[in-house]
């Protein structure tokens, strides 16, 4: 790039820091930005567009058009030039303005007689803040290079928009995070929570975009790049137990601190005179904005990879560690891009919701935050880049929202709903030592879910009957590596000594699919859904599944055990998984260790193949769990992690539960207990159907118990067996609304 243009670029942003420093309002700091660089871009215009709500950017300052217009002139996004730039994030540069496409004519504004227009988005990571524009009567295209400094321009007027240096009258130029905000995402965990926000990892707070020696920036940034080589090439060194993803990761890492482009991007960003880590900044936000462009999902994963070491160099540079020195709120609403399940529990239960950009209803994050009953919301973006450590925010789990600093009206509305809930709690927790019996007399037994220790105090707390489903695939999930057969042992015998003689059954480990371990070479699959997990993986590699069943038998130590084999597709699957079970057993007899006092084989009806399966497997397996979440997905062929189709299927349309029905006759016909686990289990609605078609168990969430149990209590399962069966008659799709109405003028208040 010519030198003559750095030097030019240098002297526009040291007059910017000189305006923005001196003292001034908002608007006359503007005004003066765009006198400025007018002069230096030799154009009639400079105009200067900043976003006044999510969809609506307003004219807050300009040079060259009818001062009257601003504060007056508004678009929304996509409309016009500007608002095109708005919604592309990229820069637009044209000679004939009036004939190019989405061109909108303001008279208001004068700017008709203008031919050359160039627009570029004023954006920080990722996030669009406004548009600074440029035009001239002469009929021409501004130059790589021209375009080149505007976008250096507009990097330094968004930083400075972030620290609050334009602050004024109206909506748009309002402080930044201090407006409410509201984000809506998908539902990890119900459940609603009041707090403040907790970040996971803090934002870098860049307070000097504009370098007072490009000379010294250049050398800060390549000390700083060099140090972050090196700690990625140690990362590389070291990484002993880590598996092909995460050193696709580190090797990415390493190709990017070592990218000759990458680099020459920042330095002539210094050269033009930001400062190293504006630079670094700069990079990373043109990153975050093609990541909302690439469908790419392996493009895109890998701009996420230049988004975080860009996260690290920034953090070199500044020396803005995690530890801010903040503390942690009483009540902190943790929120984050995405995070392990390591990195959760190393929290605790202090937390009170969670809130994450990324994330699935079936991530690690979400089997914790069930664990603990608190409520989880996921793909809640841009919720890092808004909200700061502190905010009050209140999270939503029954609707999937977050309101960020929210409004009088909301907060007073939100804990009107929290106090309602709060005594149907209190009025749950009165049912707690009661049968779930229903006024025929019919009695449904309800059993928790859990996969903590932490989980466990909940048994008795919610009057639950047991643990229908204890999930061991934390322990694995928590850990750098395969744990110790010693440290299982330890485990699996404390949640049998706090269960207290009440049954628990042991999900062996389902891995594979949404849960792959830090430690485990994960296949490239194309649908990991259907593909290599759970009992597959167990079967193909017999040892770990082995070392953990040989845990349950010495921690069953004399006392009952109950084991479930996970995701039997097929009759084969659940007869070699059983025999190495007793094999195992066997075994333990040989080396003279206790053996448990009485050994139950059941097996987890996932697959619709099992509701055809021989009438052997039914007698053979001792109980059989219905799984409803991947029952459901594979029934409808609806993905339960995606939100467009997961919530089109109702549980109670008339052929889900037919095929229900059909397994609760032949199970019936074999005399094997049948339970179902899963989120329509905790469901009141859903439960009580299930009860009348003939389950006697259910196993749900710990705080979906007392809301389950009240409900059946309050109806006559046998006739609500009958209202099932005259919607079906009836020809209706989903027995739901026969069901509610009848409900409506049948339940006992």
């Amino acid at each position: 790039m010519a030198e003559s243009h750095q030097s030019d670029s240098r002297k526009l942003l040291v007059s910017l820091r000189e305006t923005l420093a001196a003292a001034s309002a908002g608007q006359e700091r503007l005004d003066r930005i765009t006198t400025l660089i007018a002069g230096a871009m030799q154009t009639e215009v400079c105009s200067i567009y900043l976003f006044r709500d999510d969809t609506t950017l307003e004219l807050c300052a300009t040079e060259g058009l009818n001062p009257d217009a601003v504060h007056q002139t508004r678009m929304r996004v996509g409309e016009g030039l500007v608002g095109r730039v708005a919604r592309a994030a990229k820069p637009i540069n044209t000679a004939d303005a009036p004939s190019a496409p989405g061109f909108r004519y303001m008279p208001e504004t004068g700017e008709e007689i203008f031919s050359s227009f160039l627009g570029v988005p004023v954006q920080r990571l990722g996030e669009t803040l406004g548009v600074l524009v440029v035009q001239s009567k002469q009929a021409r295209e501004f130059t790589a290079d021209e375009i080149y400094g505007l976008e250096v321009v507009a990097m330094v007027i968004a930083e400075m928009t972030e620290l609050g240096a334009f602050i004024g009258e109206g909506a748009a130029m309002g402080a930044l995070h201090q407006r409410p905000a509201t984000f809506k995402g998908g539902i990890g965990q119900e459940g609603a929570a009041e707090g403040h926000v907790w970040l996971h990892e803090p934002r870098v707070v860049v307070t000097n975009p504009v370098a007072d020696d490009p000379h010294e920036e250049l050398k800060r940034l390549t000390e700083a790049v060099e140090q972050l080589r090196v700690s990625v090439d140690e990362l590389l060194a070291t990484a002993e137990t880590a598996d092909k993803d995460q050193m696709q990761v580190l090797e990415a890492y390493r190709m990017f601190a070592n990218s000759k482009g990458w680099m020459r991007r920042m330095e002539e960003d210094i050269a033009r005179g930001l400062s190293a880590e504006a630079a670094v900044e700069k990079e990373q936000s043109t990153a975050r904005a093609r990541m909302s462009q690439v469908p790419d999902p392996y493009l895109r994963e890998r701009l996420h990879d230049l988004d975080d070491l860009s996260n690290r160099l920034l953090r070199i540079l500044t020396g803005q560690g995690s530890e801010t020195g903040a503390e942690m709120p009483d009540d902190p609403i943790l929120i984050a891009n995405n995070i392990g399940p390591g990195e959760l529990l190393e929290y605790g239960r202090k937390l009170k919701g969670i809130v994450l950009e990324e994330g699935s209803v079936a991530s690690h994050a979400a089997i914790v935050a069930r664990a603990w009953a608190i409520p989880l919301i996921v793909h809640a973006g841009p919720v890092t880049t808004e909200a700061l450590n502190g905010d009050h925010i209140l999270v939503d789990g029954e609707q999937g929202t977050v309101h960020l600093r929210p409004e009088d009206t909301i907060i007073g509305a939100f804990r009107d709903k929290m106090a309602m809930e709060a005594a149907q709690q209190a009025r749950y927790a009165e049912l707690r030592d009661k049968p779930a019996m229903g006024l025929c007399g019919t009695e449904v037994s309800l059993h928790m879910n859990a996969g903590l220790m932490a989980d466990l105090p909940s048994l008795e707390g919610s009057g639950a009957d047991g643990v229908g489903l204890f999930r061991t695939e934390l322990q694995f999930l928590t850990v750098s590596r395969v744990p110790r057969r010693g440290d299982l042992v330890v485990t699996y015998s404390r949640v049998l000594d706090a269960a207290k003689g009440k049954r628990v059954v042991f999900r062996t480990l389902d891995i594979g699919s949404d849960k792959v371990l830090p430690y485990m070479n994960p296949l490239d699959e194309p649908n990991p859904a259907l593909g290599w997990r759970a009992i597959r993986v167990g079967l193909d590699k017999p040892g770990v599944m082995r070392m953990q069943l040989q845990a349950l038998i010495r921690a069953a130590a004399g006392r009952d055990l109950s084991v479930m084999f996970p995701f039997i597709a097929q009759q084969e699957e659940f007869i070699d998984a059983r025999e190495i079970l007793w094999g195992e057993i066997e075994r333990e007899r040989r080396l003279g260790h206790i053996l448990p006092g009485k050994v139950e084989v059941g097996a987890m009806l996932e697959t619709p193949s099992m509701v055809f399966a021989p009438q052997q497997f039914f007698e053979m397996a001792d109980f059989i769990s219905i799984g409803g979440n991947d029952l459901k997905q594979f029934f409808y062929a609806a993905d339960r992690e995606n939100e467009r189709v997961r919530r089109r299927y109702d549980t109670l349309n008339v052929s889900f539960l037919n095929l229900i029905e059909e397994i609760v006759t032949r199970c019936d016909a074999a005399r094997t207990p049948l339970s179902f686990c899963g989120e329509d289990a905790g469901r009141p609605i859903e439960a009580a159907c299930f009860a009348a078609l003939g389950m006697r168990n259910l196993s749900m969430r710990p705080a979906s118990i007392g809301p389950v149990k009240h409900l059946i209590r309050s109806i006559d399962i046998d006739a609500l067996k009958e209202v099932i069966d005259a919607a079906r008659l009836s020809g209706a799709q989903s027995v739901r609304p026969a069901v509610l109405d009848w409900m409506t003028r049948n339940r006992r208040r």
